[in-house]
């Protein structure tokens, strides 16, 4: 037997002990073990034709993207969240992707939607939609997290659930043109060095982005999990700007000028800055660092019972893979290292998990990563030393979730 083979039979082994002591499912007596026949195996279900676009179970539809009302002055300019603690693997399902917008989501037809490349570049070129399609496709894997996410957090626990504290995140499946085949066609001049990005919603969203990264991995993406990309997620194009914030990843875009310097706007001025403690302010902040989370248990995903228990979260970083996954039990006195799901994809999602046997005690849950190029998920405690309490971006910290002894499951901080 080839050493995989061993391992997996020795992993199921070990589960199965565990799972057997842990009891989850009763034992039947031999007189109460007879076929069921409830009410939907007695009758025809709806045909093929019941719904031409397929939606999830009527029994899920408690799984939605949700929002903080007092959190912006307009939902035009607001933002929902993910509710991770109900998803598996590391793809999330278009209906449940965030939304964040600035000025409520425009609704264009593809035929009339065109993509201006002009500036510093040899030949002005406009394209359709239709036009952009020609260009060889990709389809790549990666995580688009909002800046803000859990910008809230800052200065101490404020909202309970993992749904408001890390949903500014999701994971999908880009397909579209690689950037640099499109600024390749119009030829760039020497002095080009960056890109302004414009949407065509109301706030003309506009965005610089250096060359070097456009030519290396950005795509122009007109697809996400195989379909269109949603209204709400760009639609007819966006960008995809692997392992950089999610402001930076233009959506409806219509409109890139090469110049020779950033255009310092409004979302690299203004906003999307990070206020230091001696009130000067870091820019041009576009990374997300690693990072983790545990989706389950979580204050939304209490423990029903002592038992087993198999601790699941997420970890993810814009510098690459993810390398290992550590879960504390006791507030990050000690840690376990944790199983990583293949597949492992440079800035995307990666599932990770732990086994546990819940005795019913006091728990203090938190995960800690690590990317391929060593970097190591920070506490807030680190993150409060050197960045002070004021920004509300790029908070890669780790999450505490305090378990309590009847299975509910509170964010703290400690420290």
């Amino acid at each position: 037997m080839s050493g995989r083979g061993r391992n997996r039979r020795g992993f199921l082994a070990a589960a199965g002990g565990v799972l057997g002591a842990a009891g989850l499912a009763p034992v039947l007596r031999a007189a109460e073990f007879k076929p069921e026949a409830p009410d939907w195996t007695k009758n025809l279900g709806p045909g093929v034709d019941a719904a031409p676009y397929g939606k999830p179970s009527p029994h899920e539809k408690h799984v939605i993207r949700r929002s903080v009302e007092w959190l912006t002055a307009t939902p035009q300019s607001s933002v929902n969240f993910t509710p991770l603690h109900e998803l598996d693997g590391i793809v999330t399902p278009n209906g449940l992707c965030f939304e964040r917008h600035h000025a409520g989501v425009p609704d264009i037809p593809p035929a009339e939607h065109k993509l201006l490349v002009h500036g510093l570049v040899e030949r002005p070129l406009k394209f359709s939609m239709a036009e952009l399609r020609r260009f060889p496709p990709t389809s790549v894997f990666h995580f688009l997290e909002c800046a803000a996410n859990g910008g809230m957090e800052w200065r101490g626990a404020q909202l309970n659930g993992v749904q408001y504290t890390h949903g500014m995140l999701h994971c999908v499946q880009y397909t579209g043109v690689p950037l640099r085949l499109v600024l390749e066609a119009a030829g760039l001049k020497g002095q080009a060095k960056w890109l302004l990005l414009e949407g065509a919603d109301a706030a003309a969203m506009t965005r610089s982005l250096p060359l070097a990264k456009a030519l290396d991995d950005c795509l122009l993406a007109y697809s996400m999990n195989g379909e269109r990309l949603r209204s709400e997620q760009g639609y007819p194009l966006r960008l995809v700007v692997p392992g950089w914030e999610g402001n930076i990843w233009v959506k409806w875009l219509r409109r890139i000028e090469l110049g020779d310097q950033p255009w310092q706007t409004r979302e690299e001025t203004a906003k999307y800055t990070d206020l230091m403690p001696d009130g000067r302010a870091r820019r041009f902040t576009w990374l997300q660092e690693v990072k983790s989370v545990i989706t389950d248990p979580a204050p939304e995903a209490r423990l029903a019972g002592k038992g087993f228990r198999c601790i699941k979260g997420l970890a993810w970083s814009g510098e690459g893979r993810i390398a290992r996954v550590d879960v504390s039990r006791d507030g990050g006195r000690n840690w376990t290292t944790a199983r990583l799901e293949p597949p492992v994809l440079p800035k995307c999602l990666t599932r990770f998990y732990l086994d546990w046997q819940w005795s019913g005690e006091e728990v203090l849950l938190q995960s800690r990563a690590i990317d391929e190029k060593g970097f190591v998920q920070p506490s807030p405690a680190v993150l409060q030393k050197t960045r002070g309490v004021n920004p509300i971006y790029h908070n890669n910290g780790i999450q505490t979730w305090a378990v309590n002894r009847d299975g509910t499951v509170e964010n703290v901080r400690l420290g």
